[in-house]
């Protein structure tokens, strides 16, 4: 075993983190044509579907992030009975401790990155069955634990975003170090007193609303909410049928 097999993993390059991920997911997705050739795993890192950003990586340096992850142990080249052509498989489950959400939530964050739990959650189920908002928190909390992933706040707080840790030094990460207690960015304290012309006149009072109309707005809220969440769900029903074309014709050769 090389001699950094055995290292703990704080960092990947961009490219290394994208072929791991595709590695990982097309073991999950698509285990018929798993493990992958040169070819596919190219054409994993460059589709058009679940990654961000778009890339348009050579096979060159592809196979120069294979070789880079076989030597932190990631990764290891096998070869097949079905043909000479080297076929690469990652070694995650070996190296880390990990329930199988988990892998699939890392995966998912390493082929897109920052998300929030919703569509985290939406978009690992391609791999993996997450049965509730819930059961993915508990499962981001264990991977908080282990500094894995970072969040912009507490993981219960509406449009919070979640992200991987392993970014290396040289990158901008958009989650920023956050609380450890709360979870929310860290900004440093203003002690500016305000000055006259920027405290702010009393508010004016408001007059109460007529009878009835108070109750009118809450039913039209609710309304609203239902149709954004139904349009939500069928924006992800719409990416969820992109992405498995997709995958198709990749394994495909398309």
């Amino acid at each position: 075993m090389e001699e950094n097999a055995t290292q703990p993993v704080t960092s990947l390059t961009r490219i290394q983190r994208r072929v791991l991920g595709v590695l990982v997911e097309k073991g999950l997705t698509t285990p018929e044509y798993y493990p992958l050739t040169l070819k596919a795993v190219t054409s994993g890192c460059n589709q058009k579907s679940n990654r961000a950003p778009v890339t348009s990586d050579s096979e060159e340096n592809v196979l120069d992030a294979l070789e880079e992850l076989r030597q932190l142990g990631l990764v290891a080249e096998v070869h097949t009975e079905s043909g000479r052509t080297p076929r690469f498989r990652h070694y995650m489950r070996r190296r880390f401790d990990w329930t199988e959400p988990q892998l699939a939530i890392m995966t998912e964050l390493l082929l897109r990155g920052c998300q929030q739990p919703g569509e985290l959650r939406n978009r690992v189920g391609r791999m993996v069955a997450i049965e509730s908002l819930k059961q993915l928190r508990s499962e981001l909390r264990a991977m908080q634990r282990q500094d894995l992933i970072a969040a912009s706040g507490p993981l219960e707080r509406r449009g919070v975003e979640v992200d991987h840790n392993w970014y290396t030094d040289s990158e901008t990460r958009r989650i920023q170090t956050a609380d450890k207690d709360s979870g929310t960015p860290v900004q440093a304290p203003s002690h500016r007193a305000l000055s006259s012309s920027e405290i702010p006149a009393p508010l004016e009072p408001v007059a109460a609303l007529p009878a009835g109309i108070e109750h009118e707005i809450s039913r039209l809220r609710e309304e609203i909410r239902v149709l954004q969440d139904e349009t939500e769900s069928q924006r992800d029903d719409l990416r969820r049928l992109s992405e498995q074309f997709e995958e198709l014709r990749v394994s495909l050769g398309g």
